[in-house]
């Protein structure tokens, strides 16, 4: 067991994206199932999406 945290932006709503340390994603929605995702990755995902903010991509 983990504790699943989300982001504070999400309020008290349960349409959110849960993030459990060591363990991975879930969606609020399905919480008896889960992404695992390494240390490494969300590393990588972080660092990506908080260029984006910094920098959007045009399209």
């Amino acid at each position: 067991m983990t504790n699943w945290r989300k982001s504070t932006y999400s309020g008290t709503g349960d349409n959110c994206v849960e993030v459990g340390h060591g363990v991975g994603i879930r969606d609020s929605k399905a919480p008896a199932t889960h992404l695992p995702v390494s240390a490494q990755a969300w590393s990588a995902f972080l660092k990506m999406a908080s260029a984006e903010v910094a920098a959007p991509v045009e399209q």
